[in-house]
């Protein structure tokens, strides 16, 4: 990767992994298999469960998730 690239990826996603489709008309990630419809399911229900008073700190703990990342799945659904 060109580093003017690898320094423009980094402003969006330093520090974790990123997965660049093939160029084409293939189908998403999961959606064969149907994980992506699961945790699609999932994050809804987290956020449904926020919104009815439930505690990130218990959800992290339900789900097995980390506080930031039930954050981030709270802040994705609110969004829309």
């Amino acid at each position: 990767m060109p580093d003017q690239l690898l320094k423009e990826v980094q402003q969006y996603a330093e520090g974790c992994l990123v997965y660049i489709p093939k160029k084409g008309d293939k189908v998403g990630w999961g959606h064969i298999s149907g994980s992506r419809d699961w945790i699609d399911r999932r994050n809804e229900e987290i956020a449904c469960l926020f919104m009815q008073g439930e505690p990130v700190k218990n959800l992290s703990e339900e789900y097995h998730l980390s506080e930031d990342t039930i954050r981030k799945i709270i802040y994705k659904k609110n969004q829309i």
